[in-house]
């Protein structure tokens, strides 16, 4: 998971005018990349790159007032929700022709954006999209995969798109042939929300951004030792006074049942299932403070807004944990469509290594009881998890040997998210002028971040074993959105290019062209990246 200690190995959119970023880095800004003398064509700019790309002809397909998005007479409601948010980024082009579904048997009319549900063998997520003079098909096998055609889409366009308002835009799609689908099915992005609180509309922008590049997994760390950042009803106070604080002192917060509900909705609809994690036995200070019978010895310790860890465990002799930790995961289960619940798991020092095998194995019980698969930080793999449990490598292999029990896990059946500190901690410094952040996974920039292979990582986990792979972001360091975005980006779009492409699109030089011309809209979105001295950025 995260070795928290910088000392220790074990420790959307800002103002834009005429597309310019005025936003302040949180950490050292290296200098600006030299400048692309002009931008790649939109159909070689596509990130993730897409499993096959052709150009058809020159024969564009403009866009206008009176095109109109169709779907089909008996197209499912998320389908035409779907429609929806399409005609919403097109407007105000598409504004008078709108949605429309198609009479039964009624083909696409010329000069349409059709969105189409029919049988493939792309899977849930892929899709084709078709584009001429003639108007854009995009197909698929599922909603999802509709979706992810959108946002393809949505890259071929101009950058105008994203400014609604441009004066004079015209949005033009070139001709071409789409096919795609993910490598991965697990392809995540993580924010430590504990040790510095991230108000919900900035976590709203983080969703936005990871949509556009089809991520699919946020995966929320909502307590720690800094604090507890969700509402529980039978136990008010983890929030109350678990809440209170953050790293450094200042002022903390949390999420009211009803802010997280619409969190989760959020993602939903940009098809991003939230994972919530409740970090247990340990990292646990904030749940102790609230609650002395947590306590071994039924003394609450202070609120803490340092950054050590292992100092912290709950007492897991004690009937009342288990009755406490079944309430959490109750509640936030029910608040949480998506399969999976988060226990943590990792840097446990207060406990005997039997005793923490007892502790995972109980509380992975628990949350199977309440409907979810049970995720845990590598450490958790040398319990005895049901295969249907996932286990999430953090620790980097030394010298060819597995620093955790993945491996064993694996050849129980389970799988394994990687997280791989050295290539996924988007907390580290990208490099040595950075001057918040964290580094004792190394230093890494965007190009270590991009050229790795997953199915290499960790002995004995690949191929079946392999769910995807994830980007946690840790916010010792972070204190604002700007922050946690500076870190993130541009390292997490190489990411998910990783998760998603096939390992043979693996082209650096390749990859950082097409980056460096995605300047413009994410600056257009306003997105505070890191502007990498190696990557020849195009910023107009």
């Amino acid at each position: 998971m995260r070795l928290r200690s910088i000392v220790s190995p074990r420790a959307l959119r800002l103002p834009l005018f005429a597309g310019l970023v005025l936003a302040v880095a949180a950490c050292h800004r290296a200098p600006r990349g030299r400048l692309a003398p002009r931008p790649l064509p939109s159909t070689q700019a596509l990130i993730p790159a897409p499993l096959g790309l052709r150009v058809v002809s020159s024969d564009s397909f403009i866009i206008t007032d009176s095109t109109r998005i169709v779907i089909a007479a008996d197209a499912a409601p998320d389908v035409e929700r779907l429609a929806g948010q399409l005609s919403a980024m097109l407007a105000p082009a598409t504004s008078v022709g709108g949605v429309s579904r198609l009479a039964p048997g009624e083909a696409p009319p010329p000069r349409s954006i059709s969105l189409q549900v029919a049988p493939d063998t792309l899977g849930d997520e892929g899709y084709t999209l078709s584009a001429d003079g003639n108007g854009v098909v995009i197909r698929a096998g599922a909603t999802h995969g509709l979706f992810n055609g959108t946002q393809t889409l949505r890259q071929l366009l101009p950058v105008s798109v994203e400014h609604r308002a441009a004066v004079r835009r015209v949005l033009v799609v070139p001709a071409v042939q789409v096919t795609d689908r993910p490598r991965y099915a697990w392809r995540g992005a993580m924010l430590d929300v504990a040790r510095h609180f991230l108000p919900a509309d900035d976590v709203k922008r983080y969703i936005d951004a990871m949509a556009l590049f089809k991520l699919n997994r946020l995966h929320l760390h909502l307590s720690d030792d800094q604090g507890w950042r969700i509402e529980i009803t039978s136990w008010p106070n983890l929030a109350r006074t678990g809440g209170r604080t953050q790293v450094g002192g200042m002022a903390g917060g949390y999420y009211t049942q009803a802010q997280y509900a619409d969190l989760v909705a959020y993602a939903a609809e940009r098809f991003i299932t939230v994972v919530p994690e409740i970090d247990m036995p340990g990292h646990t200070n904030a749940a102790l403070a609230s609650y002395p019978e947590l306590n071994c010895d039924d003394v609450a310790p202070p609120l803490y807004t340092g950054i050590k860890v292992g100092f912290s465990a709950l007492c897991a002799s004690r009937d009342t944990v288990y009755r406490f930790i079944d309430d959490v995961v109750r509640e936030i289960s029910a608040l949480t469509p998506g399969a999976y619940f988060h226990m943590g798991g990792d840097e446990v020092e207060k406990l005997g290594h039997e005793e923490y095998l007892r502790f995972v194995e109980r509380v992975e019980g628990i949350v199977r009881a309440h409907g979810k698969r049970a995720i845990g930080w590598g450490e958790i793999a040398a319990a005895r998890l049901d295969p249907s449990s996932v286990v999430q490598h953090w620790r980097p292999a030394r010298n060819g040997k597995p620093s955790d029990s993945s491996h064993v896990h694996a050849a129980r059946g389970g799988q394994v998210i990687l997280s791989p500190g050295n290539r996924t901690y988007i907390d580290m410094k990208y490099d040595s002028s950075t001057t918040l952040c964290l580094g004792w996974a190394g230093l890494f920039d965007v190009r270590y971040a991009y050229e790795w292979d997953p199915e290499t990582v960790t002995p004995g986990v690949s191929g079946r074993s392999l769910l995807g792979i994830e980007a946690p972001l840790w916010s010792e360091t972070l204190e604002r959105r700007t922050d946690f975005e500076y870190l993130a980006f541009p390292r997490l779009i190489a990411l998910a290019e990783v998760g998603w492409s096939p390992q043979s699109a693996g082209n650096w030089k390749n990859f950082r062209d097409r980056l460096g011309s995605n300047a413009p809209r994410l600056s257009a979105v306003g997105i505070n990246f890191h502007r990498s001295r190696d990557i020849p950025w195009r910023e107009q």
